[in-house]
């Protein structure tokens, strides 16, 4: 089998249309015997809110893979300096059973995570309800930079600008030299960042619900992180997106809140299929915002890992693990 980490996902690249093409591909048979995703368990012990999820699934097609991935978040290492997350992906060939790749890599969970989101967002732009759009980032982690990466690479000549906000604070010099672009800058609180955004990405660790403000008519809110609307804020969402209603509707998150308190139902909701390959966002009104809430589905990490598995296998990187 083959091994990769981090650095051999960075020397392979990001080519977000590829991968797009990946998560689009596995929506087009997510309702089909050909992709098998069981729920996944969480594994906590001792301090509950760390956890290590399991996340098993088997995706045909053209991609052909079956596996788990095995992640692990503990959100009090970044107060020592660690990441929150650490990944690893186990691929087996669909076959014989065979184990075919070990990946021990967060940055294939961040680029998941991102072209999701990037399929949805091209969904929301096509819709054309403005010539240029507002941006606020609430969350300056891991997600947070790949989030912008992929905006700006894929979306920038719709993005008019971008408000970026972290409870820890973000480094404003450090911030320019990295982007390249004055149209990024720093706010001072997560108010600035969500008001007078048409796009709204909420990428943090946080336990706690805040946002407390309806969103601007027409905006699309990214609710990565899921744990950030307080119900009131968000109840009058007619427009509501999930990747899948049985993963997101438990686990305190803000749609198992919506469920609870004001009786949302996985029928009062789009699934991203509808969206990606029935053009659901097309019957909303023009007023109407959009709320996205991905859990994350195990079968799009198998597609990502299994596409970076397979340009490893062409392009010959990567270590070699002998029996």
């Amino acid at each position: 089998m083959i091994y990769l980490n981090d650095g051999h996902i960075r020397e392979l690249g990001t080519d977000w249309h590829r991968l797009m093409d990946r998560i689009e591909s596995t929506l087009r048979i997510m309702d089909t015997s050909e992709v098998v995703q069981p729920l996944k368990p969480y594994l906590r012990f001792r301090n509950a809110a760390n956890r290590i999820i399991a996340m098993p699934s088997f995706v045909g097609g053209d991609t052909d893979i079956s596996g788990i991935k095995w992640i692990a978040s503990f959100p009090g290492n970044v107060m020592q300096g660690k990441p929150r997350a650490h990944s690893t992906i186990i691929l087996n060939d669909t076959d014989s059973g065979v184990p075919v790749a070990v990946i021990n890599s967060g940055i294939l969970s961040e680029l998941r995570t991102a072209t999701v989101s990037a399929v949805m967002l091209r969904q929301y732009l096509s819709l054309e309800r403005r010539n240029s759009y507002r941006v606020g980032m609430i969350g300056w982690g891991p997600i947070g930079r790949r989030h912008l990466e992929m905006l700006l690479a894929l979306y920038g000549g719709k993005v008019e600008s971008v408000k970026l906000y972290d409870i820890r604070g973000i480094d404003s010099a450090k911030l320019g030299e990295s982007l390249g672009t004055s149209e990024v800058r720093v706010v001072d609180s997560w108010q600035e960042a969500y008001r007078e955004s048409d796009i709204v990405f909420t990428c943090t660790s946080s336990t706690v619900r805040y946002i407390d403000e309806a969103p601007l008519p027409g905006s699309l809110l990214m609710n990565i992180s899921l744990r950030e609307y307080m119900p009131e804020s968000v109840k009058g969402i007619r427009t509501i997106v999930v990747d899948k209603w049985q993963e997101v509707c438990r686990e305190n998150t803000d749609i198992e809140h919506l469920h609870r308190e004001t009786g949302l139902s996985e029928g009062d909701t789009l699934s991203l299929s509808e969206v990606i390959h029935r053009g659901a966002l097309q019957h909303a009104d023009a007023s109407e915002p959009v709320f996205f809430n991905p859990m994350g589905m195990a079968a799009f990490d198998m597609a990502i890992a299994a596409f970076y598995w397979r340009e490893a296998e062409r392009l010959g990187v990567g270590v070699r693990l002998e029996d």
